[in-house]
């Protein structure tokens, strides 16, 4: 191994080759559930030195644990404990290589921090409208490997429909270039969707083309009291039809998972959530005009409190007070955090069949498990659900953790197959739901996706222990 290290440190140079002092930024996954052990971590800075470390490693036969901004939610992304596997680290690779503005496109470094590249396509003068919380440290690779979803889906889909080219490392540590940005090109099978989402298993994502969009003329956000679950699956047909293509967000909070927020942040004001068990948090985009965007939006939230959909709404009046109700709907999983050590799942169900899950789920888990609480909150308007299930307040989260969490993930996920959904909607598979995967996917499915596995990584190198399971190096 030792000449291994040597050889990586003559390519790289000593200063991004680390095997000593604290590496925990590398080794510990983000929800701090799980502490591995690297042999090294590298940090190479171009696409040439990625392939010139698969290649040494793929000789010396260690596996590489590819990693952006180490914010996964399912232990996808860090070592495990063996101290024999080397983390390759693309946050040197952040580069704009090139924004098209004829072909609305841009042109990224994998480690290139979400964050940053919506701020470059707004300087250009176009949207990039990957959004989720973690866009601050996240980077582009790492959604890319996950395929993230975020609060646009809506509109503009997850990570997958945003590229339209890769560079890829292969597990052979050859470059595949596919960064032309067209939008149409059908000659043969799509290499890029199969990387997308694969989670570093089969190759190294190290840039990528991604789709921008116009500038909206103006973004309005409201918050909305709802009855039930089934009022927002309406409300949501209703701002499908009186909005179109204008809604890019849709999001349904629960009343405890706000009232978390309010706990752990005081400091923040939670609309409305103390007298109705659902808050919705919308959002128009316009491309007339705000006096457009307002008067329709409007107009929608009277329709619906006609309708008995909606009970109380407020409407931002400027762009702080927009920030300020997104940011109490992306606090909810930090206060829960702040609330203890929680069950996390992140499903998706067919929209319509949303409020059936959720009653049918919740009522299974209260009855067999006396005094949990549970934190429903997501991205309604496609689908997505996080589902979390807290220990119960006066508990042992720690032991609660221990002893219920596989009991309640076949009881949650059981329901939500049931219902027609699937076990990840946006976090991916990674160390957590790969054993799950073998029982809620098809046998044709987990058959074709080792094929794909054995075809592309013959030795098993490439992040082993995500997504699929294999016996061994070799299969």
């Amino acid at each position: 191994m030792q000449d291994l290290i040597d050889s990586l440190r003559q390519t790289l140079g000593a200063a991004h080759v680390l095997t000593d002092g604290d590496l925990s930024a590398y080794e510990l996954d983000w929800r701090k559930r799980s502490r591995g052990k690297s042999l090294a971590v590298v940090r190479p800075g171009s696409t040439v030195e990625v392939a010139a470390v698969v290649k040494a490693c793929a000789a010396a036969g260690v596996s590489i644990v590819p990693q952006g901004g180490n914010t996964g939610l399912v232990v996808g992304s860090t070592p495990d404990d063996s101290g024999t596997q080397i983390v390759l680290s693309l946050q040197r690779m952040q580069a704009v290589r090139a924004v098209d503005a004829a072909n609305l496109t841009m042109t990224v470094e994998a480690g290139c921090i979400l964050q940053n590249l919506q701020d470059v396509a707004e300087k250009a003068g176009f949207l990039f409208p990957l959004s989720l919380a973690a866009e601050g440290s996240c980077t582009i690779g790492g959604n890319l490997a996950t395929n993230a979803g975020g609060t646009q889906v809506l509109r503009y889909g997850n990570t997958r429909e945003l590229c339209l080219g890769l560079e890829v490392v292969t597990a052979h540590g050859e470059i595949w270039s596919g960064l032309s940005g067209l939008r149409k090109d059908n000659t043969g099978y799509d290499l890029r969707n199969l990387f997308v989402g694969s989670e570093g298993t089969l190759g190294i994502i190290t840039a990528a083309t991604m789709k921008l969009a116009p500038q909206p003329a103006a973004t309005l956000t409201a918050w909305a009291a709802v009855p039930s679950l089934d009022h927002a699956v309406t409300l949501l047909g209703l701002a499908h039809q009186h909005l179109g293509a204008g809604l890019t967000g849709f999001e349904v909070m629960g009343q405890f998972a706000l009232s978390l927020v309010a706990k752990h942040y005081p400091q923040q004001r939670v609309p409305l959530y103390l007298d109705t068990p659902w808050c919705v948090l919308l959002e128009n985009s316009d491309s007339e005009s705000e006096t457009h965007a307002r008067e329709r939006f409007e107009h929608l939230l009277e329709l619906a409190m006609e309708q008995g959909l909606v009970t109380d709404a407020v409407v931002a009046e400027n762009i702080a007070q927009a920030h300020a109700l997104w940011h109490v709907r992306e606090s909810i999983s930090m206060a829960q955090a702040e609330e203890g050590l929680n069950i996390k799942h992140d499903i998706s169900i067919p929209v319509s069949r949303i409020p059936e899950f959720v009653q049918h789920t919740d009522a299974l888990l209260t009855a067999q498990i006396p005094g949990v609480r549970l934190v429903n909150f997501g991205h309604l308007g496609d689908g997505n659900l996080h589902y979390n299930v807290q220990a119960p307040a006066e508990g042992d989260a720690a032991a609660f953790l221990r002893t219920q969490e596989d009991r309640v993930n076949t009881l949650v996920f059981d329901a939500v197959m049931a219902h027609g959904g699937s076990i990840s909607a946006e976090h991916g598979v990674g160390s957590l739901k790969v054993g799950h995967l073998e029982h809620y996917k098809s046998p044709v499915a987990m058959a074709l996706m080792r094929s794909i596995k054995e075809a592309l990584d013959p030795q098993n190198l490439m992040n082993p222990g995500r997504v699929v399971q294999v016996a061994a190096a070799g299969f």
